[in-house]
């Protein structure tokens, strides 16, 4: 039996759901992956996989030894790799993943420009607001705003992020311009309920340490940032969203930060990779390339709706 092979089979598998997906994907008879599995789990002398109509499920044994034939093949895909000399020639698909709006606004410009200079790597790149996990998902780059809980990641922070209040000029001119967090109670609220599920907002203590929770009246709750800013610019109510998500309404002047001496600490970004014995030439170059252009992108929204 070609253990390889039969591991190779049994990924496709687990990763399509399905035999007859599996069978698809990889070209090959039916018949051959049912009997290529059935083979494995002989030699091995246990069930990896439980088998159902519509799907199938790993065991608890066929969990481990799926994450362990995974790393297996990692490491003969990078020798293999390493050997045709793509460690040394950038080529090959490169996976690529980041916030929606985020990626949509400052990922996707750099990838285009990327793919011009570097004709010899594809990209796939994976818009998501879930923080997809490199290894399970198979992702090579991750951009992340905020904290990184995972320390097993190589982590290379390009940015700082402002967290800001913003508001429009003629709700503010009917209202008036709150000058504390506690005048929030003046404004009616459009909260980002991605950012805050409660209608509470933390603001940071004006010249002393640490923060203070204030309830907000919230007239409109949404789930993405877009919805949240447009809400704003109608008058609806003040919002809180990150400064990227509000800048080129910023720059229009049809919103107004608020409240900016009472920001929370900014957020950071960062580019993450799995920590690797050898990085792949596609890998390092996408790096290069992407760090010190999203770095500029981002810096250069620092002035964007400052009043001084």
């Amino acid at each position: 039996m070609d253990r390889l092979e039969a591991m190779t089979i049994l990924l496709q598998v687990v990763d399509k759901g399905s035999f007859s997906a599996a069978s698809r994907e990889l070209g090959v008879p039916l018949a051959t992956v049912s009997r290529k599995v059935n083979d494995l789990e002989a030699h091995l002398g246990t069930k990896l996989l439980v088998r159902t109509t519509r799907k199938v499920a790993l065991t608890d044994a066929g969990a481990v030894y799926v994450a362990s034939a995974r790393r297996i093949l990692e490491e003969i895909d990078e020798t293999e790799r390493l050997a045709a000399g793509e460690f040394h020639a950038p080529r090959g698909d490169l996976i690529v993943t980041a916030p929606v709006f985020f990626g949509r606004l400052h990922v996707l410009p750099i990838v285009t420009d990327f793919l011009a200079a570097y004709p010899e790597i594809n990209v796939r790149l994976l818009l998501s607001d879930r923080n997809l996990h490199l290894m399970d998902d198979h992702v090579d780059i991750a951009a992340r705003i905020g904290s990184l809980p995972d320390t097993s990641m190589v982590a290379s922070r390009v940015a700082l992020m402002r967290l800001v209040v913003c508001a429009s000029p003629k709700l503010l001119a009917g209202h008036g311009t709150p000058m504390t967090p506690s005048d929030l109670g003046t404004l009616p609220c459009v909260n980002f309920d991605f950012l805050w599920p409660a209608s509470i907002w933390p603001f940071r203590l004006n010249e002393a340490k640490g923060l203070t929770d204030v309830p907000i009246r919230s007239r409109l709750s949404v789930s993405t940032a877009e919805a949240a800013v447009w809400a704003a610019i109608q008058g609806v109510g003040a919002t809180r969203v990150l400064h990227y998500q509000c800048a080129d309404a910023l720059r229009a002047g049809s919103l107004r930060i608020i409240l900016a001496d009472f920001e929370l600490e900014p957020l950071a970004v960062h580019l993450l990779h799995a920590r690797r014995r050898a990085l792949p030439s596609k890998t390092r170059v996408f790096l290069d390339f992407a760090t010190n252009r999203l770095r500029e992108r981002l810096e250069s929204l620092s002035s964007v709706g400052r009043t001084d």
